[in-house]
């Protein structure tokens, strides 16, 4: 395990390192508290000096605001004749900076996952579900306790979700189920009737299944017996609980991580990340996927795997398009090459606030996009 290396009152000290996001552990670390002007630590984060916070909490939460103002006032826009793709590129160049300057207040999470700061918040269950049991003092990037923290609360008090008229509980590194409009695609396709047969037992598979919440969709519309897979092992552990939740064991099956289960469907269903970047931490790989990957992985295993008769419901966003990452006429060559052809498509609109955020540096793709969910059959 990494550790980090500093010297309080002339004694040296060390700690485990811990970073969801794979940052390698800082080389340089100072104690840092109250009496730190925000302009010095903001300096000393963009110079690559990590801040161990022993003052405050709260000062410590106001620190992180005022850097962050800080490197919004220091940001070059985009310039008016920058293309999608290019607007993207400075868009995440930019994210990226900000989480590496910002990650750099750092807080020491005790034996018991304790902060030791005055007026700290109980972070010991957040951080036991993110981080699994304690293994000793662990220094942790202030922003990555907040999102733990904000994680436990979504999970302690779930996300509605009213194509099931139920709450979902989204566990940390876990994309959360907020934009309903996808969800309400599956839930209102028309299912496919299997080859041969009016009725009888339906199977399907949820690929890339995350909280759980399309699988519970399908069972509830009437699905016999569903495999939904990940390749995520905290993923399947949250898809398990709100199975359990929804009292669908008996119809919802776990299986992981793999992308495919062996065997073949009824009906296969995938909503895979819908922009072809990288992800720099867990749960941005439920929105970012390398060279779209996992989508070409569904569009090739999905012949093998689908019963006579049987569709393939691929859920997309055309953001990727819009933001010149990804053609339509490359996405339907895609689905052509593997022996799949079109049935029908359905479209909606996000609902989400920042198709409607015109300060978003990718407004215009945002307020452009359209979700479909695509049905697929073997030519």
């Amino acid at each position: 395990m990494s550790a980090i290396h500093w010297t309080e009152k002339n004694t040296p000290r060390s700690a485990h390192w811990h970073s969801e996001n794979a940052t390698e552990p800082p080389r340089r670390v100072i104690n840092a508290d109250d009496r730190m002007p925000a302009d010095t630590a903001y300096r000393l984060a963009c110079e690559g000096t990590a801040l161990l916070w022993r003052g405050d909490f709260h000062n410590a939460r106001q620190l992180l605001q005022a850097m962050g103002r800080r490197i919004d006032r220091n940001r070059k826009p985009a310039g008016p004749a920058a293309s999608p793709a290019e607007a993207f590129r400075l868009h995440r160049r930019a994210r990226n900076h900000r989480a590496r300057v910002l990650g750099r207040l750092l807080v020491l999470l005790e034996d018991d996952y304790r902060l030791d700061l005055r007026r700290a918040p109980d972070v010991r269950q957040a951080c036991t579900e993110a981080y699994g049991p304690p293994s000793g003092p662990t220094a942790v990037s202030l922003t990555e306790l907040l999102g733990v923290t904000g994680a436990h609360q979504w999970r302690t008090k779930g996300v509605e979700v009213p194509a099931l008229a139920a709450r979902l509980h989204p566990h940390y590194g876990v994309f959360s189920p907020v934009r309903g409009e996808y969800v309400d695609l599956v839930a209102r396709a028309p299912l496919p009737t299997p080859a041969g047969r009016r009725a009888g037992r339906r199977t399907a598979f949820d690929l890339g299944t995350g909280t759980g919440v399309l699988a519970a969709v399908l069972a509830r519309r009437g699905i016999d017996h569903i495999v939904a897979t990940d390749i995520s092992p905290r993923a399947l552990a949250c898809a398990s609980d709100n199975v359990r939740r929804l009292h669908l064991t008996g119809r919802v099956q776990l299986v992981g991580p793999c992308l495919f289960p062996a065997g073949r469907a009824d009906l296969v269903v995938c909503n895979p990340p819908w922009i072809p970047a990288r992800p720099t931490s867990a749960v941005e790989q439920g929105v970012y996927d390398s060279d779209g990957g996992m989508l070409r992985g569904f569009l090739d295993g999905l012949t093998a795997h689908l019963e006579p008769g049987g569709e393939g419901w691929l859920v997309l966003s055309d953001l990727a398009e819009h933001l010149g990452l990804r053609t339509r006429g490359e996405l339907l060559a895609d689905i052509e090459a593997a022996g799949l052809r079109v049935v029908d498509r359905t479209d909606t609109r996000p609902r989400h606030p920042r198709a409607r955020d015109t300060a978003d540096p990718l407004h215009a793709a945002r307020a452009a996009e359209v979700t479909s969910l695509w049905r697929l059959t073997c030519r």
